[in-house]
């Protein structure tokens, strides 16, 4: 009996040590990566839906032209300064109105212009 006891915990404790390694690495779904370019013609694509939106920060940037993509680090750029732009242009809304500390409109502009260059984080 105490043999079968000992062999139980000695189960127990390799099983409970060998769950951390096993899930201590979470996987990064596909769907959360950014490419690493983005066509020229999404990139200005995504500008004019943020100029259009309001950003005044997208207007003034320039069109990509002569170029077949562009470094995603432009698109997220874009898109980070439109956000921010937004939330202290929105910032006296009432909270009823806002999704993400913007307008609903700013949100769904800075999401169709993510969406449009194929960027998931910025």
């Amino acid at each position: 009996m105490r043999n079968v006891l000992v062999t139980v915990a000695a189960v127990a404790a390799l099983g409970a040590a060998s769950a951390p390694v096993a899930s201590a690495a979470p996987a990064v779904p596909a769907a959360t990566r950014n490419p690493s370019t983005v066509k020229a013609a999404a990139y200005n694509q995504a500008r004019s839906i943020l100029a259009n939106a309001g950003s005044k920060t997208a207007a003034k940037s320039h069109p990509v032209h002569g170029k077949p993509d562009v470094p995603v680090s432009y698109g997220t750029s874009l898109l980070a300064s439109a956000r921010d732009e937004f939330r202290a242009a929105d910032k006296n809304l009432p909270p009823k109105d806002k999704k993400s500390d913007m307008s609903i409109a700013h949100y769904n502009a800075i999401h169709s212009a993510a969406k449009t260059m194929g960027i998931d984080r910025w």
